[in-house]
C-alpha cells in the first residue's frame, strides 16, 4: 500500500504540524480544515515546494456524508488511506452545571463521532490491504480529567477507549490502531488561555516549557509509521512530565 496521510484538522496547529512531518516521511497527504482554507492551501503549497505531495479537502469529521466523500476523494488522487490522523477537535472550558444539550453533543459529534467516522470512511480498503494505521490524539485531560473542561475530558477518555477497542477489533486484519496524548501545547486553543496561566502551566512542568506542536507530530509519525511496527493499543503521553 502506497503512503497515503488522512490528517484531520490539519490546517492549523498539531495537526498542521502532523500533516508537515508525514510529508518529510515520503506520505502523500490530504489536508483537512474546516473553515482556514487559506491556512490549508498555504500548507499545501509549501509540501508542493518542497517536493511533496499534498491537497486540501474542507470537511466537518461529524458530517459522515463529508468524511466519506473526502476519503474517496484521497482515493482517487492518490490512492487508499494507508495513516489515519484524527486530530480534529473542539475544546472549551465550562462549568458542567452550565453545559447544555447543544454543546454536550457538538463535542462528542466532533471529538468522538468525528473519530468514528473518519474510520469507517478509511477502514474497508485497509482490510482489504490487511494493513494500515490509525492515530488517535486524545489529551492528557483524556487520562486524568480537567476542572471545567468535563465534556471534553470525557470526550477524550472516549476516544482513548476507542482506540484501545480498534486496536483489539483491528488487529488481526494487520491494522495498528494507537493514540497520542499531548499535554499543553503551544498553540492557538490554548492562548485563550492568557499568558499568566501559561506561565504557571510552564512552570508546573517538569521540563519547564510547554510544547510544540512539532513534539506531537513527531510521536504521531512514530507511532503510526513502520518504526512502531510491534505497537498497537498505546497512548503515547507527550506532556514534557506534567502528568507524571
Amino acid at each position: 500500500m502506497e503512503k497515503v496521510a488522512l490528517v484531520t484538522g490539519s490546517s492549523r496547529g498539531i495537526g498542521r504540524a502532523i500533516a508537515r512531518r508525514l510529508s518529510e516521511d515520503g506520505y502523500a497527504v490530504c489536508i483537512n480544515y474546516i473553515e482556514r482554507r487559506d491556512k490549508a492551501e498555504e500548507l499545501a503549497a509549501e509540501i508542493a515546494a518542497a517536493g511533496g505531495r499534498a491537497f486540501c479537502f474542507q470537511a466537518d469529521v461529524s458530517d459522515r456524508a463529508a468524511v466519506d466523500a473526502m476519503a474517496a476523494e484521497v482515493k482517487r488522487r492518490f490512492g487508499p488511506v494507508s495513516l489515519l490522523v484524527s486530530n480534529a477537535g473542539i475544546a472549551g472550558q465550562m462549568l458542567i452545571q452550565d453545559v447544555g444539550d447543544e454543546a454536550w453533543n457538538r463535542y462528542f459529534a466532533v471529538n468522538v463521532e468525528g473519530f468514528r467516522n473518519c474510520v469507517q470512511a478509511v477502514l474497508p480498503d485497509m482490510i482489504h490491504a490487511k494493513q494500515g494505521s490509525i492515530v488517535s490524539i486524545s489529551s492528557i485531560w483524556g487520562l486524568r480529567g480537567a476542572s471545567c473542561e468535563a465534556v471534553y475530558s470525557a470526550t477524550k477518555h472516549a476516544i482513548i477507549g476507542l482506540t484501545r477497542s480498534l486496536a483489539m477489533e483491528l488487529a488481526p486484519s494487520g491494522i495498528r490502531v494507537n493514540c497520542v496524548a499531548p499535554g499543553v501545547i503551544d498553540t492557538d486553543m490554548v492562548q485563550v488561555l492568557g499568558q499568566e496561566t501559561l506561565d504557571e502551566l510552564a512552570r508546573m512542568t517538569p521540563l519547564g516549557r510547554l510544547g510544540r506542536p512539532e513534539d506531537i507530530a513527531e510521536a504521531a509519525a512514530f507511532i503510526g509509521g513502520d518504526r512502531a511496527s510491534f505497537i498497537t493499543g498505546q497512548v503515547l503521553t507527550v506532556d514534557g512530565g506534567f502528568s507524571g
